[in-house]
């Protein structure tokens, strides 16, 4: 899977997916969009992004999403 602005370098972060190699994990930008900020509001808290970086922080995740088994416990 190769998508722009996502790199995985072992250098960088021991290997965890950043944005464009800076020292912000891809995770993180997931979580702040989970935890309802807008891109505009992840933008000014963090200024070395771009809207395009959270997006393909998006994109990168729902590829994942889609490409792998995730074991989801039932609610009983």
């Amino acid at each position: 899977m190769t998508i722009s602005h996502i790199t995985v370098d072992p250098a960088v972060m021991g290997g965890v997916p950043t944005i464009r190699g800076l020292r912000i994990p891809v995770a993180t930008v997931v979580v702040m969009l989970a935890d309802g900020m807008s891109a505009a509001e992840i933008v000014a808290d963090l200024p070395d992004l771009t809207p395009e970086d959270v997006t393909a922080a998006l994109r990168f995740a729902a590829d994942l999403a889609s490409e792998r088994h995730v074991p989801l416990t039932s609610a009983a």
